[in-house]
């Protein structure tokens, strides 16, 4: 199994903003660049406008739990940015783990 790793550094963003592909939906950005490392590596922006700082961490951890629990249907060589909209701050686990799901079909990473 490849352990998955992160994206930290504003130019790996900015790599994969500029090359990468996008796809959205109400909660959730997804972009998508294919790599030749044999990882898949993700990143998670959460911006100022959905709110303080107590409101974007809770975000993040939930974002960070759902791509955990739905990683291993995802093929490798990738690097991943999610990005979460305003609407997210009311969303409950399972409406945020939808949303990531529907995305991650709409951009064709999944196996098989």
């Amino acid at each position: 199994m490849v352990k998955d790793g992160k994206l930290k550094k504003t130019h790996e963003f900015k790599r994969v903003y500029r090359r990468g592909n996008s796809v959205a939906n109400r909660l959730l950005v997804l972009y998508v660049l294919a790599t030749r490392e044999p990882t898949r590596r993700v990143g998670y922006s959460v911006s100022k406008k959905i709110g303080k700082a107590v409101v974007r961490n809770r975000v993040k951890r939930v974002l960070k739990e759902a791509y955990r629990h739905n990683k291993d249907k995802l093929t490798t060589r990738l690097d991943l940015v999610l990005i979460a909209r305003k609407p997210i701050v009311d969303a409950s686990y399972q409406q945020i783990e939808s949303a990531m799901n529907h995305l991650f079909r709409k951009a064709k990473i999944l196996k098989g």
